[in-house]
């Protein structure tokens, strides 16, 4: 029996899936051997509100045989466009450090200590605690999450434009949500 199957028949649930209540992740980097870190977005922080309208919240989550963990996070248009680029320098065989400060760390080391990639997770805003876990990724998983990225905002267009600092508005294109 494998590890996924011995997961299910201990009522344990998998972390960080696409699921019917609308939640869709942004990053999955997973292996067959139970090793998972996800950045779960779950929808937007004040819809209707201009300033956080377009403010995402999403979930950190971590899951291995030893250590599980959920870090709850808010994701700025910024933050979009950061992940967008380090995609880029994942591609390009760099290794890369995306959010951070105010938020948890994510990185990704690309040629890790045990033969695959690393993603560490340093919470440092929070509880001080810092998680490697290396994840067996296949071919094609960079383009995976480019795919998940362009969901996110198929899911939740930016909605709000900024024509000078500090003054919001509706963007012309915005869809009512009724």
């Amino acid at each position: 029996m494998g590890r996924s199957e011995a997961a299910e028949m201990d009522g344990r649930q998998e972390w960080g899936t696409m699921t019917g209540q609308g939640a869709v992740d942004l990053i999955r980097l997973a292996d067959d051997e139970g090793n998972s870190v996800a950045v779960q977005v779950t929808g937007r922080d004040m819809p209707g509100v201009l300033t956080r309208h377009d403010t995402l919240i999403a979930n950190v989550l971590v899951t291995t045989w030893f250590v599980r963990g959920q870090l709850e996070v808010w994701l700025s248009p910024r933050d979009l466009a950061d992940w967008e680029t380090a995609l880029d320098s994942l591609a390009a065989g760099q290794n890369i450090s995306w959010m951070g400060g105010r938020a948890p760390e994510i990185r990704i080391r690309l040629e890790g200590e045990r033969g695959c990639p690393d993603v560490i997770v340093d919470d440092i805003p929070g509880s001080m605690a810092t998680v490697t876990v290396p994840v067996a990724l296949e071919e094609g998983w960079i383009d995976d999450q480019r795919r998940r990225l362009g969901e996110v905002r198929r899911r939740w267009p930016r909605e709000v434009v900024e024509p000078s600092f500090g003054v919001y508005e509706w963007s012309p294109n915005r869809k009512r949500h009724l």
